[in-house]
């Protein structure tokens, strides 16, 4: 045996204690070194994307970008405002927040027009994405001043604000998923072993991956910038597949020993069990791994966030199973000898027989596999019928990108940012048109954009503003017009006022200009451009993705036809599950059910996002489940037998991995953030229906009616039983 993965499992075997020891030494190392460098976070200029990204390019250049601004919202416990105590509350606020060295500047209190509340805004130094860091300082004093004004009610809110309550509700939704999934998956893990100590070794492996892949990020940050939700992805899928990648290979050296009949040592059971499995977690791991990278094509430092997290979180699982695992394996194993002789002896006895070996597969599994076994075409045209019918939502897909109007009202800041833009509706939506120009023009783009301001006036879609302000660098190049529109962000009225503003306003006034550089920023504008973008991406990547599954999958079995078959099955799990997500997400009727309020679309990140992972996760069902029945094929058996006796073998684990997988991805549902609701829904339901409907019915199928042709262009098995069917010729063949 000469391939690298059995080395690593002999060498681990035979010295389990220093494997054991490095192991953990090695996931110790990499946490000192993350918390020595700490993390990089993206800057705002990392996220730029679109004419909204020049234009904050462009206001950026001369000093004119936008700024962390907070709010802060003095309101009557009930009935009228007192206005001379809400005015000593905002002398009161005015003076403190100036005391602080987090602030820039603070503005004049400002009357509502209704006369209900009274706002002070506070400019704080730094940049916009720091604000949420340096916040907790004026959310103090904020407090202290209500406290010292008992009479009116002082609160605050701004995207400081909101961003910080967004993080902390993040963490405890991350918490709350774990208290979720970690019980059910230790619970999952005591029925597939019956045995405490084997089910701790997956979950130790799992979170002892995670462990060094968050270390390893915030190293890996220093290439490539933080946008803040990777920690959430190496979680996620680190407990997946860390716990599925020990579950397979747990499962295999357990057959072995069984087959072996205590004739084979600890050692050389964990070497043929990683002869086998080993290799299919290498495999599998690569798909993840490629399949993943793509999302680097999408030139997006979220995207190469969540890339980074997930194929530093797979990579560093495929080691542990590899070094070790084995060492462990074999620690159990020598226990498990020692103590034989003493259960043997007890039985003898008490006069009982040594216990019969469990069947591959129970009642359940075989009831699932009899369609496909039975009748194969019938079953294969239902399973895929069924898939395209749950696929179908997907082709009304609509896409939004969450602003802060859609964080969950269960954190304090977006109460108050409701109360704040009921009494200062300008303050929803702010549209940024930014020019730059020789300054000998700056009289000329000036009151170009005085005139667009007045003419966007006359457009119901904005917000009244008398006198619209425009802000000119000190050079006189650029210069910034903000126009209020009353509506918020994810409505159709402010959309429609950004296309007005681009479409009509601007080529009307700005637009004649010769010479001026014009482009709009701002929520709504971000937004749109960075779903464009995306959309613009998504052909890039959708295809490169298609390419590396069926690259993989050929060069993994040798098989052409197998990986038209692993891409065609890729894509109606995909499918299928993006259009659950739609049917539920998209429309109203779960809403109460989920807990969620409805976009009336689904997050932009997340279909591109889910699309990829899904294609690496189900690759790793794909490789196991065919793995065995390519051994049992080159073992002798007929095409029908193999895909039988494959089936068998895998079917069990693989549904029993699915659940580990489910039950992690299911937890993100009861999550506050509706993006992250999403992604679990889907990841969750993907896995489920890949690993019942595609892989027990859809797949067998498939390959039952293509008998010897879905193994093409390999030659077709001429020996008997026990004679190998063809040459040992891809990465997942038998080794001697």
């Amino acid at each position: 045996m000469r391939q690298l993965h059995v080395r690593m499992a002999r060498w681990s075997a035979r010295h389990a204690g220093r494997a054991i020891a490095g192991w953990f030494a090695f996931v110790v190392l990499c946490l000192v070194a993350g918390i020595t460098v700490g993390t990089r976070e993206a800057t705002t200029e990392d996220f730029w994307v679109g004419e909204a990204g020049r234009a904050e390019a462009m206001a950026t250049e001369g000093g004119l970008q936008r700024e962390p601004t907070e709010r802060i919202l003095i309101r009557a416990r009930s009935g009228q405002l007192d206005m001379p105590e809400a005015e000593k509350a905002a002398q009161d606020v005015t003076g403190r927040m100036r005391a602080l060295p987090e602030v820039k500047s603070v503005a004049a209190p400002v009357r509502s027009k209704d006369g209900k509340a009274l706002l002070v805004s506070v400019v704080m130094n730094g940049p916009e994405l720091k604000g949420r860091q340096n916040v907790v300082p004026l959310l103090e004093q904020t407090a202290a001043v209500g406290r010292s004004h008992p009479g009116v009610i002082v609160e605050e809110t701004g995207s400081p604000a909101i961003s910080k309550g967004v993080n902390d509700q993040r963490g405890e939704d991350l918490a709350l998923s774990e208290r979720i999934s970690l019980p059910v998956t230790v619970i999952t893990l005591l029925v597939v072993f019956g045995s405490v100590i084997m089910a701790g070794v997956p979950l130790l492996l799992a979170l002892s991956s995670i462990a060094a892949a968050i270390g390893l990020s915030m190293v890996a940050s220093h290439v490539m910038p933080d946008s803040g939700v990777g920690m959430n992805l190496i979680l996620l899928i680190g407990l997946a597949v860390g716990v599925d990648y020990t579950l397979f290979y747990l499962k295999r050296e357990r057959e072995e020993r069984a087959r072996a009949g205590g004739r084979l040592s600890s050692e050389a059971l964990v070497e043929l069990a990683a002869a086998t499995a080993g290799r299919a977690i290498v495999v599998s791991g690569l798909a993840v791994i490629v399949s993943t990278a793509t999302l680097y094509l999408a030139t997006d430092v979220i995207f190469s966030s969540l890339a980074t997290g997930t194929i530093l979180v797979v990579a560093v699982a495929v080691a542990s199973s590899l070094t070790v695992l084995p060492a462990l394996l074999v620690k159990i194993g020598r226990q498990s000898e020692r103590l034989a002789p003493r259960r043997a002896a007890r039985r003898a006895k008490r006069g009982e027989p040594a216990p019969a070996p469990k069947p591959e597969t129970g009642r359940v599994f075989t009831a699932l596999l009899k369609p496909a076994r039975t009748r194969p075409a019938l079953t294969l045209c239902l399973s895929v019928l069924v898939m395209l019918g749950l696929a179908a939502p997907a082709l009304g897909l609509k896409l939004i990108d969450p602003g802060k109007d859609t964080f969950s009202r269960d954190i304090p800041a977006m109460q108050v940012y409701d109360r704040l833009t009921e009494s200062f509706p300008e303050l929803l939506v702010k549209h940024e048109v930014v020019t730059r120009s020789d300054p000998k023009h700056a009289a000329q783009v000036r009151q170009a954009l005085e005139d667009l301001g007045h003419r966007a006036q006359a457009d119901p879609l904005f917000a009244e503003d008398p006198e619209p302000a425009v802000r000119t660098s000190s050079d006189g190049r650029i210069s910034v017009l903000e126009l209020a529109v009353p509506h918020p962000a994810p409505s159709a009225e402010a959309i429609e006022s950004l296309a007005h503003l681009r479409q009509d306003h601007i080529p009307a006034t700005v637009g004649l200009l010769s010479g001026v550089e014009t482009g709009v920023s701002g929520d709504v504008a971000r937004g749109r451009d960075y779903v464009a973008h995306e959309s613009d991406k998504l052909p890039l990547v959708i295809g490169f993705l298609l390419l590396m599954t069926f690259l993989m999958t050929v060069w993994a079995f040798r098989s052409v036809v197998l990986g038209v078959i692993g891409v065609v099955l890729n894509l109606l799990s995909a499918g299928a599950s993006l259009g659950l997500l739609v049917l539920v997400f998209q429309g109203t009727w779960a809403q109460d059910l989920l807990a969620f309020d409805s976009l009336g679309a689904i997050a932009s990140r997340v279909p591109l996002f889910l699309v990829v992972i899904l294609f690496g996760l189900s690759m790793d069902y794909q490789v196991f489940v065919v793995s065995r029945i390519q051994e049992a094929r080159q073992n002798g058996m007929s095409p029908r037998e193999a895909v039988l006796e494959g089936l068998n073998r895998s079917a069990k684990v693989v549904t029993s991995a699915a659940i580990v997988m489910v039950t992690v991805f299911g937890g993100f549902v009861a999550l506050h953030l509706t993006e992250m609701k999403q992604m679990g829904f889907c990841l969750a339901a993907a896995v489920l229906l890949d690993a019942v409907i595609v892989r027990l019915m859809v797949l067998p199928s498939a390959l039952l009616l293509l008998g010897e042709r879905a193994w093409w262009p390999l030659r077709p098995a001429r020996g008997g039983p026990g004679r190998s069917e063809t040459p040992a010729t891809g990465p997942l063949a038998e080794v001697g």
